[in-house]
């Protein structure tokens, strides 16, 4: 059975559309690995007290 021509460009367009969200969230989840990395080390810093200017100690 042939798909018609219209069948085929839905088709196409449905699998742009998926490739596209599927960047989005791969994208979205290096913006989330970033942060938590950034909370990580600013926590840390925070406890270990590195990050206060030498004047402070």
């Amino acid at each position: 059975m042939a798909k018609t021509e219209k069948e085929e460009r839905l088709a196409r367009d449905r699998a742009e559309i998926a490739a596209r969200v599927e960047s989005f969230r791969e994208t979205q989840q290096k913006f989330e690995r970033e942060r938590e990395q950034y909370c990580d080390k600013t926590l840390a810093n925070a406890v270990n007290g590195s990050t206060r200017p030498s004047f402070w100690r």
